[in-house]
């Protein structure tokens, strides 16, 4: 096994032909595992399922819908993975948002553990090379796909439900419903434009996650301060309960991202207008940059974590909620790809052969872009047509540099060929491609926006510490399936981005925030990481001894793309690439370094 490994939320070994189920009692005590027992069985459900505040009725009702023969019941909103213990079975679900991990060990047809942690399962001198290929193909990979790093350790999928006997003998998997088969809700009866059905569903999904003491990201931004707004209303409004309200933000007073220190100054002042009770914690963040204590919070998560450049800032935030006792983090993640209008609909215009509309619309996009009409074509026509054949064109046109035209399926240049063709890359980025973009790319993009946020390796690894897992009231599954049923026209305003977010919000939202179309891009802390560790993270690979490293990466070849990345050279989608190979090499040293 594994050394080091990350705190188990909850643990099922099945020994002597009976499951025996154990939870972190820390994670027990600050809510975050709710274990509830009827007639009927056990339930241990680590999150929470139907609302934050009622944890406890949530894992009941879990445990009771299951109980019953027949048909699978739905499963409820929330963020959660469950293990439902009955007489003559055991079930392992995961909520479709896939938000909190799940993993068992199987052998034979056989499982004999269950865990939220992979490494807690895992052996260190048993890799499964699949999993990487996945990873590698870019960092919205992990989370829909069943392998894990090691061999032997499934995931259950966001969704699914998997049935064992009591001894742990496999019964079934029931996979989770396929894109685009739930049922939208139907439009609201009093007559509400789309703006009023956003701004309910949106209430509806902070109301859920209000606990205790919930901590608001406030960045400045329209996202998060929509969302610290409504939760201040119903917290005010008793609505919510009587839990306390934590504003948490970073302050930057030097560089690019001091200018928007006025706008997050504004959005806590509407806020505290909402809830004079609420209580600013605003982090000094100037001396925190990308890739500070690399090894750390790479080399430590359960699995590699393709973010991890970006832990410092959000550990500082996260440690600033702890200390204060929160017990939920509300964001405004996801905001961007659900609330604006879907560009898709150009390719679904192309699909249905209305090509005069689809021109029409590209020209309009196109203005209020700067962009040109092709470049907005070719984007959100041809590529995700055609995605696999546009970046292997767009290296071509690139060549000469390691990270110029890297998009997010074609091999990187530092995976070695040979690995690559041994173990399913490029299946692996056939996978992933339609993931992203599907049959109806206008519908995938709600899911991959959703899995580009989940789960959160840094909140978990540090969730019995913190007290909390970060939570999206964005990605709710009411907020995707009410903008999934507006028409495309509903959300699109030429050079006016997330409009029916900012009319749903008109009467809250500071004007100066509410009618800001553009915010800093948070690219400092990045080339400020480069520029002091690029050296460091250079050594690093140089210095890997794990042995899957040299058979995976040509090591000269990802030193050339951190230098290139330190020059300014390549985009953000080649910058991904090449930071989760380096959180990859770290985190198979920490493997190396940490077994037994």
């Amino acid at each position: 096994m594994v050394e080091g490994v990350d705190v188990e939320a909850l643990r099922v070994e099945f020994a002597e032909g009976a499951p025996r189920l154990r939870t972190a009692e820390t994670m027990v005590r600050s809510g975050l595992v709710t274990t509830v027992s009827s007639p009927a069985g056990t339930a241990a459900v680590v999150g929470w399922a139907g609302s934050v505040r009622d944890r406890l009725a949530g894992a009941r009702a879990l445990l009771d819908a299951f109980a019953r023969p027949g048909p699978r019941p739905p499963l409820p909103t929330g963020d959660f993975a469950a293990v439902l213990v009955y007489q003559d079975r055991v079930l392992l679900i995961r909520d479709q948002q896939a938000r909190i991990p799940l993993f068992y060990r199987e052998s034979g047809g056989r499982v004999s553990a269950v865990s939220t942690s992979a490494r807690g399962l895992g052996n260190v001198t048993e890799l499964e090379p699949r999993y990487f290929c996945h990873y590698l193909t870019g960092n919205m990979a992990q989370p829909h796909t069943e392998p894990s790093p090691f061999a032997g350790v499934h995931r259950v999928l966001g969704g699914e439900v998997v049935e064992l006997s009591a001894t742990g003998r496999m019964r079934r998997r029931v996979p989770g419903r396929t894109r685009g088969t739930d049922d939208p809700p139907a439009p609201a009866a009093d007559g509400t434009g789309p703006g009023q059905e956003l701004r309910r569903a949106l209430e509806h999904a902070v109301g859920r996650r209000l606990g205790r003491t919930v901590a608001c990201h406030v960045s400045g931004g329209a996202d998060s301060t929509s969302v610290a707004l409504l939760a201040a209303r119903l917290l005010a409004a008793g609505r919510g309960g009587t839990g306390d309200l934590v504003l948490l933000a970073g302050r930057f007073d030097r560089g690019e991202l001091a200018g928007e220190r006025p706008y997050l100054d504004e959005a806590v002042e509407a806020v505290c207008r909402q809830a004079p009770g609420a209580r600013p914690v605003i982090v000094d963040a100037d001396d925190v940059a990308d890739f500070d204590d690399f090894l750390h919070h790479a080399g430590d998560a359960d699995e590699p974590h393709a973010h991890a450049f970006r832990a410092p800032f959000w550990s500082r935030l996260h440690t600033a909620a702890a200390e204060l006792g929160c017990d939920t983090l509300l964001t405004g993640c996801g905001a961007d790809p659900v609330v604006d209008a879907n560009p898709f609909h150009l390719h679904a215009l192309a699909r249905s052969g209305q090509l005069r509309e689809l021109t029409r619309q590209a020209r309009v996009r196109a203005a209020a872009s700067g962009q040109g009409v092709r470049d907005v074509v070719r984007t959100h026509v041809v590529q995700p047509a055609l995605p696999l054949a546009a970046e292997r064109a767009a290296r071509l046109v690139h060549r000469g540099t390691v990270l110029g035209g890297l998009g997010h399926f074609t091999r990187p240049p530092w995976l070695r060929r040979g690995f690559a063709r041994a173990h399913g890359y490029r299946a692996a980025g056939a996978a992933e491609s339609r993931f992203v973009f599907g049959r109806t790319p206008e519908r995938s993009l709600y899911d991959a926006a959703n899995y580009l946020a989940a789960p959160d390796p840094l909140s978990l690894r540090c969730a019995q510490r913190n007290g909390f897992f970060l939570s999206h009231p964005f990605l709710d599954p009411e907020v995707v399936a009410t903008m999934r049923r507006l028409p495309a026209d509903a959300a699109f305003r030429p050079g006016r981005p997330k409009a029916l977010l900012r009319e749903a919000m008109a009467d809250l939202l500071p004007p100066r925030i509410r009618d800001r179309t553009e915010k800093i891009p948070f690219n400092e802390p990045y080339v400020h990481g480069l520029r002091s560790h690029g050296d460091d993270l250079i050594d690093l690979c140089r210095s890997a001894r794990h042995p899957l490293t040299a058979e995976m990466f040509d090591i000269d070849i990802l030193c050339q793309a951190v230098r290139e990345a330190q020059l300014g050279m390549g985009d953000s989608r080649a910058w991904d690439r090449m930071n989760g190979s380096l959180a990859l090499v770290v985190w198979l040293e920490g493997l190396r370094t940490g077994q037994r």
